[in-house]
């Protein structure tokens, strides 16, 4: 019977140990496949592009559609105590951006996700957004300011500009002009992946 305990423990420790690590995605529309299948979107790409490359993680996202950096932060701490992720994809800020929130809240609370983040030792990776030109040259340009500088600040890898290559592309957007068409998602993909691909291990 002793033996037989210590064998399923001894397999029990042996599985824990090989479980993928996880990367999560904390995001709004543009990560939670608006208006297109969740097989269609950049994330579940990004967890075939994974497989496909040999890389043994697994893709949590938990993005919901018109998500603000207040509710991000608002659900961050229970994701990481439930995926305890090695990876931490923050792709917020769009819509406080849209909605003409102050800028020093929005920074407050992406900081408080990177350093959460940071302290669940997970690796972090911030997705940068740009506002369209009516938002006024002044606040677009401190609003794309604010990835930056916490990048700078908290060493986080950043990507300055998600939709990068192909935000003139009007094809490339349903038809509210805000949100990528499935066609898109790869393109989207293949700018998260360049500044991700350095981040990644295989076991």
């Amino acid at each position: 019977m002793a033996r037989w305990i210590l064998g399923f423990l001894l397999f029990a420790a042996c599985t824990c140990s090989q479980a993928a690590p996880v990367i999560l995605i904390v995001g709004d529309s543009l990560s939670a496949g608006f208006g297109i299948s969740q097989e269609q979107s950049w994330p579940a790409l990004l967890g075939k592009r994974l497989a496909r490359e040999g890389f043994p993680y697994t893709v949590a996202n938990i993005s919901i559609s018109g998500e603000t950096t207040s509710g991000g932060l608002a659900r961050l701490a229970p994701a990481l105590k439930q995926h305890q992720p090695e990876i931490v994809i923050v792709a917020l800020g769009a819509n406080d951006g849209l909605r003409g929130l102050a800028l020093e809240q929005m920074r407050g609370n992406l900081a408080m996700m990177i350093r959460q983040a940071q302290a669940a030792h997970a690796q972090t990776l911030l997705l940068g957004m740009r506002l369209p030109p009516n938002y006024g040259a002044d606040y677009a340009q401190k609003f794309q300011e604010v990835y930056r500088e916490l990048a700078q600040q908290y060493k986080s890898v950043l990507l300055p500009f998600m939709l990068e290559g192909f935000a003139d592309q009007r094809a490339a957007f349903q038809n509210d002009g805000l949100h990528p068409t499935a066609a898109a998602q790869a393109m989207l993909l293949d700018n998260v992946w360049r500044p991700l691909r350095p981040m990644l291990r295989k076991q």
